[in-house]
């Protein structure tokens, strides 16, 4: 991969600097079986609360499953598909709106399937892969053509490969892949204290 660092007020940790969503996915390059473990393995050590776990993923693979993979891809929004058509998996991340311990409502499962998806995209980060969560898809025919029971809500759509090359990108995808990243100031997001006061000047 090639690096697109973040440039960070203060230094953090490398594997949470070097990760970014990419779009130019490697056609040529298949995600191994183990390597797709340990992404679903980091997710599963994701904190959650009371350990609820509230997060479901559904692996498409392209080439062992190319009819899921399929599905997935349907649902993605036409500016997705563009870039989405080269990664060789795809994945539908989703959380559960009841507690399995009570049987009441979580209102922390969503909050939570983002930990364990964040824990997976670092993983991919260590490996080498490059994961870009996408909220253009459809969820309603997510939840028709996978067949996802009522309380679990579709969250977020996940492209999963290898980077493509520098030398081998071209056009518009590789200015967006080359454009710098850029964040909001912590003074506009984090608060000291009280609400609107900023942590940082």
């Amino acid at each position: 991969m090639f690096a697109k660092k973040a440039e960070t007020s203060v230094p953090i940790h490398d594997l949470i600097a070097s990760r970014w969503s990419g779009r130019a996915y490697d056609p040529e390059r298949e995600v191994e079986e183990t390597q797709i473990a340990a992404l679903l393995e980091a997710a599963r050590w994701a904190p959650s609360c009371y350990g609820d776990q509230p997060w479901r993923y559904i692996v498409c693979v392209r080439k062992s499953n190319p009819g899921a993979w399929d599905r997935a891809f349907s649902c993605l929004a036409e500016g997705n598909r563009n870039w989405a058509q080269y990664a060789p998996v795809l994945m539908l991340a989703s959380a559960d709106s009841v507690m399995s311990r009570s049987g009441k409502p979580n209102r922390w499962g969503q909050y939570d399937t983002g930990a364990a998806s964040l824990s997976l995209c670092l993983q991919a980060t260590d490996l080498g892969l490059m994961v870009h969560q996408m909220g253009g898809f459809d969820a309603d025919k997510a939840r028709t053509v996978f067949t996802i029971p009522e309380r679990y809500t579709p969250m977020a759509m996940m492209a999963v490969g290898y980077q493509l090359p520098l030398d081998r990108l071209t056009g518009e995808i590789r200015e967006r892949e080359l454009a710098g990243r850029a964040r909001k100031p912590i003074s506009e997001i984090i608060f000291n204290g009280s609400w609107g006061q900023p942590f940082q000047d």
